[in-house]
Parts: C-alpha cells; sequence; structure tokens
C-alpha cells in the first residue's frame, strides 16, 4: 500500500531536482555568453550573474528542500535570468 509520506517524500523530491536543474541551466547559459553581451542588452555584469546562480546552485546541493527561503530566492535569480537577461541578450545575437 502507497504510504502519504511517500508519495509527499517523492514530489518535494522531484521539485527539488526540477529547481535544481533551471538554476544550473541559467547558471551554465549565464557562463556561456560573452561579457559584453550583459553590457550590451543592459542587464547586470556577467560576474553577478554567475556568483548569483552558482551559489543558488551550490546551496540548492548542499539543502534539498525546495521550499526553504534561500531555494526560493536562487529559484527566483534562476527565473528572473531566464525570463529577463537571456532573451534581451538572445535577441542581440540575431
Amino acid at each position: 500500500m502507497l504510504d502519504l509520506f511517500e508519495v509527499q517524500n517523492n514530489l518535494m523530491l522531484l521539485l527539488a531536482l526540477v529547481l535544481f536543474a533551471c538554476k544550473a541551466v541559467a547558471f551554465v547559459d549565464a557562463a556561456m555568453r560573452p561579457p559584453a553581451l550583459y553590457v550590451a542588452a543592459g542587464k547586470q555584469t556577467k560576474p553577478f550573474w554567475l556568483l548569483i546562480l552558482g551559489l543558488a546552485a551550490v546551496y540548492n546541493m548542499l539543502d534539498w528542500n525546495p521550499i526553504g527561503i534561500l531555494n526560493i530566492i536562487g529559484v527566483v535569480a534562476a527565473f528572473v535570468y531566464l525570463a529577463d537577461a537571456r532573451p534581451a541578450m538572445r535577441s542581440l545575437r540575431r
């Protein structure tokens, strides 16, 4: 029989993995872009994004609780990068 707590734990683990993947994708994407592109797009600098996204990913590896306050802050940072900075830089590359 399936235990309710087991289902909850599995869903939390799945959520933690998905959110970690978002942070990792954002970090790798930020690392691959040239520094001048950040300035041209009018966004924060490359070292700023690498520091924020790197800290978020490392902290997520240390604490897999997806609803912890620092993990939520890291997810917001990754989403801001993916939804704002990345599209602005991609539009300049075309």
